[in-house]
């Protein structure tokens, strides 16, 4: 018997990528394209945490279903922080990544090469009956002073992850997937849920 688990996203990309990581337990996925119904969800909380747990909690409330809410970001070590939660509107709420990537490169254009650590983190909430759960996948590394490549999206051109040469942006969707924050968050929250619906005994 499969329990229907829903991924508060109507990105039908994340979705595959979820549902491939989710592969192996005994889940069928669906997502918020599956509720039209559901309006779109303001997150309005100050930490990564507390977004996915918004959007975890009104899920499963309208659907009653297990419920795999995701939130995250870049935080760049020289500005305590930031982007942090206002990753996508950094540069304003037309969320658009091109001026992002310019006020990113703009704020660090004095800061030494070997002060620009950041990480990408991104925590993903579990939410069932009488369950909540908080799992984070974060990937340390640095930003560069000029876009590199194509395959990426958001701040991916101008952030090298540790052990690497190349910007997320050049590694490609199958290798970026594989080692990304997103990646390792939902592989351990996919563990995690393998194991809150293991049948008894």
């Amino acid at each position: 018997m499969k329990t229907t688990v829903v991924l508060a996203t109507r990105n039908a990309h994340k979705l595959r990528e979820i549902a491939e990581i989710l592969a192996e337990a005994p889940v069928v996925m669906r997502s918020l394209e599956d509720y039209p119904q559901i309006p779109e969800i303001a997150e309005t909380a100050e930490t990564f945490a507390g977004n996915a747990l918004i959007k975890a909690r009104e899920v499963f409330a309208q659907t009653g279903c297990w419920t795999l809410s995701d939130d995250s970001g870049l935080e760049v070590d020289a500005l305590q922080g930031a982007p942090g939660v206002y990753s996508a509107r950094y540069a304003g709420e037309d969320k658009d990544p091109a001026a992002n990537n310019a006020k990113l490169l703009a704020a660090l254009q004095e800061v030494p090469d070997a002060a620009r650590g950041a990480q990408f983190r991104c925590v993903v909430a579990i939410k069932g009956p009488e369950v909540e759960k908080i799992v984070e996948g974060v990937v340390r590394g640095r930003i560069i002073r000029e876009l590199r490549g194509s395959a990426g999206f958001g701040y991916d051109p101008l952030f090298i992850p540790e052990g690497f040469q190349e910007t997320y942006a050049e590694l490609g969707a199958e290798t970026k997937n594989r080692i990304s924050h997103r990646a390792i968050a939902f592989q351990t929250a996919a563990a995690e849920l393998r194991r809150l619906l293991a049948p008894a005994g």
